[in-house]
């Protein structure tokens, strides 16, 4: 007889799981048994000691554990006995189906020609090029039968139905490839990078081949993951909580707000948020009102005459932030993510400081990893974007509870003082 329903399942999860941590069934280019076995043999190895140290915890009968070792060694068996046979049905459909997504490449000279023309020498690695664009001062090399890219990158991607986008960066610092890259996040397009120093690049994780070429594959956009819904969903309903149970705290601090300074005691503003599309943003009310409304191209109030002490325990406390929940639940923001800014100054940083758009591709939010690292009121624009762009692009669940978690203990620290 086989293992009984709780041992199957142990044992489905140990496979699967072991499986897909160790991305044993991934999508790549280089379709080989070999080149994958390692990673599959590995995979094996920790189920078959998951499954084993399950039936030790669990005290099961030796005879469980001995069949749940040998479901995982037979699956082995038979997956490996298959897996050659699999691949070369997938390299067959490549050359002879032309079973590619079709790909763009984002970089000029010799090496970009290299690239286009070993995609369509070798069909088998699943990528058919359709067009080439410039980054950098070389040009496009002639005689490649592929359309030259001039210009709007956003609009040949969709002309071309292009599904892959590779970057072969022309220099250390070659800003037209980083905002390339953006750019196939923004569309979902797989991203894939020749690294500087291609020849000397190691196989790894997250390392490809296209024949003798390594390529990084850039994550997705994290807004396209599953996990994004997770965070928008826990998001929402935290914020709905927050907001019935600060309810006592924010009518209080409403009340003080116009016992010093009268109404209204909100305060609305412009700000940008995803995409650069806009929103109005609420706090409660820390400036006394003036005659003339400089709130939206004025930087900052620090020393401003018209900050009472009501304004200034607000400010100091972040208490002036809590109604920006409601923006949380409208879905404007976040609870995590690059703090909103006004347009004008949207304008003028992304003119100044570079990649600072590029925080707009997620939503904003009430807190975020700059501001944990100190970056709040007049502070460099430059350090606040480079954060800004590093969360997004190691953007996780668990980074999003670490910056809470900070954002508490900074909060906690601030009134101490």
């Amino acid at each position: 007889t086989g293992p009984g329903p709780v041992c199957a399942v142990v044992t489905a999860v140990a496979l699967a799981g072991t499986r897909v941590a160790g991305r044993v069934h991934r999508r790549r280019l280089w379709l080989s048994w070999l080149q994958d076995l390692p990673r599959s043999v590995t995979a094996t190895a920790l189920a078959f000691a998951l499954v084993t140290g399950a039936g030790l915890l669990a005290g099961a009968d030796g005879d469980d554990t001995a069949r749940m070792q040998e479901v995982v060694l037979c699956f082995a068996v038979v997956s490996e006995a298959l897996r050659p046979a699999v691949f070369a049905s997938g390299r067959w459909g490549r050359r002879r189906l032309r079973r590619c997504d079709r790909a763009v490449v984002v970089g000029a000279g010799r090496i970009g020609g290299e690239l286009v023309r070993t995609m369509l020498e070798h069909p088998e690695f699943g990528l058919l090029p359709v067009g080439v664009a410039a980054s950098g001062p070389d040009p496009v090399p002639s005689g490649l039968p592929v359309e030259r890219i001039d210009g709007d990158l956003t609009g040949a991607i969709a002309r071309l139905g292009a599904g892959t986008v590779i970057l072969a960066p022309a220099d250390d610092r070659d800003g037209a490839i980083v905002d390339a890259a953006i750019t196939a996040h923004r569309l979902g397009c797989v991203t894939l990078v020749l690294p500087h120093l291609f020849e000397l690049c190691p196989d790894g994780p997250g390392v490809d081949r296209l024949r003798s070429y390594p390529l990084v594959w850039l994550g997705g956009a994290p807004t396209r993951r599953p996990s994004w819904w997770v965070k928008r969903a826990v998001e929402t309903a935290l914020a709905a909580a927050a907001l019935v149970v600060l309810a006592p705290v924010i009518a209080v601090c409403a009340l003080a707000v116009a016992a010093e300074s009268g109404f209204p005691v909100f305060f609305r503003q412009v700000r940008v948020g995803m995409d650069g599309g806009t929103f109005v943003l609420y706090k409660l009310r820390s400036v006394r009102q003036a005659a003339v409304d400089d709130s939206q191209t004025r930087w900052s109030v620090v020393g401003d005459h018209r900050v009472g002490p009501v304004g200034r325990f607000l400010r100091r406390s972040s208490l002036d932030e809590l109604p920006q929940l409601w923006n949380v639940v409208r879905g404007d923001m976040s609870l995590v993510g690059p703090r909103p800014e006004r347009p004008v100054f949207v304008h003028e940083f992304s003119a100044v400081h570079d990649l600072y758009w590029a925080r707009h591709r997620v939503p904003t939010g009430l807190t975020g990893l700059a501001q944990v690292h100190g970056l709040r009121g007049d502070t460099s624009i430059a350090d606040r974007a480079r954060y800004d762009n590093y969360y997004i692009a190691n953007w996780s669940l668990w980074l999003d509870v670490k910056i809470v978690i900070l954002t508490v203990g900074e909060l906690l620290c601030r009134r101490q003082r």
